[in-house]
């Protein structure tokens, strides 16, 4: 019976892996989404659009049912706290991308896994192994490398973008908490009904009509955002978030592979060096993780 519990805790880590895996997949091609809206489009109306596209998705999927369920929840306010967290980490990293160049801007931010690691041993009591230290180490190491950041210093936009990593790292610490209280689809739906009532009066003030092609990248943000939230919830549920933390890292491959696909981005050769490290970091968490259970 020991060895049959063993190897389901196995199998449920390394489906929170992958699950978790797809969903920062998905959120870079959200991201790309949004990088091609942003240049005639406040983030605070994509969000908002967002926001109502997935609302909308979960009453076709739940029905009035899931409202009321959602209403009854025990995290209706710990999720308040949390999507207050990552709403000001959304606003600290989109006002430090007016000032700093994207490698710059993607290396300072990718301080974010480490921070969930630390976090994850003080917040929530995670015993974190040396191995999983090496390999949230590595994945920085690599991030460094491929973006070949400048000598940054300590501006106000690269203080700003260490603010938005910290309080990213809380809402990923935060979301492991109400990930195991309470379904997926309620936090879903939780944490839109929140984006969509502090987005409402922004968008509205700095509102665009959107064409159609606007309209489709708008859907795309919304369908592309609400699948990338509910996997990372279920891979939450699954897998420590000191696990998760460095599968962060994978977001840098996939917006270099997107940034080529769409605008013609052809990766430096330091791209490639750093990619191999970050592939390793991941490699490390999932073999590490393997071989601790088989023991």
């Amino acid at each position: 019976m020991a060895d049959v519990a063993i190897l389901e805790t196995r199998e449920r880590v390394l489906a929170g892996i992958l699950l978790t895996g797809a969903a920062y997949l998905l959120f870079s091609t959200q991201d790309a989404s949004i990088k091609l809206l942003v240049a005639g489009m406040s983030v605070w109306q994509i969000l908002f659009f967002r926001s109502i596209t997935i609302l909308t998705a979960c009453a076709a999927i739940g029905g009035r049912h899931l409202y009321a369920e959602t209403a009854r929840s025990p995290i209706v306010w710990p999720m308040l706290l949390r999507s207050v967290f990552t709403l000001a980490a959304w606003l600290c990293y989109y006002n430090a991308a007016r000032s700093l160049q994207l490698a710059e801007l993607t290396t300072v931010y990718y301080a974010a896994p480490i921070i969930v690691t630390v976090l994850s041993v003080v917040m929530l009591g995670e015993k974190v192994p040396m191995l999983r230290w090496l390999a949230v180490a590595i994945g920085f190491a690599g991030v460094f490398v491929a973006c070949d950041p400048a000598h940054l210093g300590l501006s106000v936009p690269v203080l700003l973008v260490l603010a938005a990593a910290f309080l990213w790292g809380v809402a990923i610490v935060l979301l492991r908490k109400t990930a195991l209280a309470e379904r997926s689809m309620i936090q879903l739906l939780l944490n839109n009904f929140y984006f969509l009532i502090f987005s409402a009066v922004p968008a509205l003030l700095w509102w665009k009509m959107p064409g159609w092609s606007e309209l489709l990248l708008l859907a795309s943000v919304g369908a592309l955002g609400g699948l990338a939230q509910y996997l990372l919830f279920e891979g939450m549920k699954r897998t420590p978030a000191s696990i998760i933390a460095p599968l962060e890292y994978t977001s840098l491959l996939w917006a270099f592979a997107l940034g080529f696909a769409i605008w013609g981005d052809v990766p430096r050769r330091e791209v490639f060096f750093g990619a191999a490290l970050i592939i390793t970091a991941g490699l490390l968490i999932v073999g590490g993780e393997h071989f601790r259970k088989r023991l």
